[in-house]
């Protein structure tokens, strides 16, 4: 049992490296993590880089029914998800 502790030790201290790997990851790909229990998201964001909306994710479009366009920095990259649990049915009791 004494020789299960220093793989332990080791996996306690990379858990929070891998963590922040992940983290930095994201921030430079430029997406939002979304995780509970029934699934996990990862969404992109508008970088603040982009010369046509400057971070703002898109433009007002002027008109009769005035609607905001997305810029294509983010509304063209698809969003990933990955389902863990099915989602309750909303006609079953809570107990």
């Amino acid at each position: 049992m004494t020789t299960l502790r220093p793989h332990l030790g080791l996996l306690l201290a990379a858990v929070p490296l891998a963590a922040a790997t992940v983290a930095a990851a994201l921030r430079a790909g430029h997406w939002r993590l979304y995780a509970d229990r029934h699934r996990i998201e990862l969404r992109p964001q508008p970088r603040r880089s982009c010369p046509d909306c400057q971070g703002a994710g898109g433009w007002w479009v002027d008109g009769a029914n005035p609607e905001m366009e997305a810029c294509h920095c983010w509304a063209d990259r698809r969003a990933f998800h990955a389902w863990l649990l099915p989602a309750p049915g909303w006609n079953q009791p809570p107990f």
